[in-house]
């Protein structure tokens, strides 16, 4: 019960800095895109883009602390940092739908990071993600509370860093379209899902299949 009701603060905490995250990008579409958000991107003045990073890197740690605050191991800490970061991700682009009306479509782009090369593609693929990662957390927090081991797999491990490796390249492919404005070229669905494909099977690997020690 106790790691529900830690759940359950840890959506609504989210949810909440989703908000103040939308707020700030609502502001810095209000400066760079009065006409509404759209590529070829506009660059980011020198002047704004080293608070943008450092933005960027402070929800990071904002998100990790949280985990690390609500959480009584490694793993649960960990799972409360995916739940966090999953729900955090989804309800930014609730927030930005409410006020902007945008995005029109789950397959609208948009820059997804800064750091260290600017990230770009649809929504839905952020979106499908986060839901992976709640998934997960949920399941390691629900084993952690129930006193169960948790043992990941080699082959877990490797598949979950070759996905992870995949899904970044198709994000930071197009260097053009964000560091020479340019339009992007036609996204690589076949590199993210085939990226999200490996983080579902080491999901599998260790939840579903596996028993034994904790590793």
């Amino acid at each position: 019960m106790r790691a529900l009701n830690i759940t359950i603060v840890v959506f609504i905490f989210s949810i909440a800095f989703a908000f103040v995250e939308a707020s700030v990008v609502i502001y810095l579409r209000s400066i760079y895109y009065p006409e509404g958000f759209s590529f070829p991107l506009k660059l980011i003045s020198p002047m704004h883009l080293p608070v943008e990073l450092a933005r960027e890197f402070s929800t990071i740690i904002m998100l990790v602390t949280t985990g690390i605050l609500v959480g009584t191991t490694a793993w649960s800490r960990f799972g409360y940092f995916l739940i966090a970061f999953g729900v955090w991700d989804i309800f930014y682009y609730v927030w930005l739908k409410v006020f902007l009306d945008w995005p029109a479509s789950l397959f609208e782009w948009d820059v997804l990071f800064l750091i260290p090369l600017p990230w770009i593609g649809p929504v839905i693929a952020p979106v499908l993600i986060s839901l992976l990662m709640i998934i997960a957390g949920i399941l390691l927090v629900q084993r952690v509370a129930r006193g169960e081991p948790i043992r990941v797999p080699a082959m877990a491990w490797w598949i979950s860093l070759v996905g992870t490796g995949v899904i970044l390249f198709s994000f930071m492919l197009d260097l053009d379209a964000t560091l020479n404005a340019q339009m992007p070229m036609p996204y690589r669905y076949e590199l993210f899902l085939a990226g999200l494909a490996a983080y579902i099977a080491a999901i599998y690997l260790t939840f579903f299949r596996t028993k034994g020690k904790s590793s």
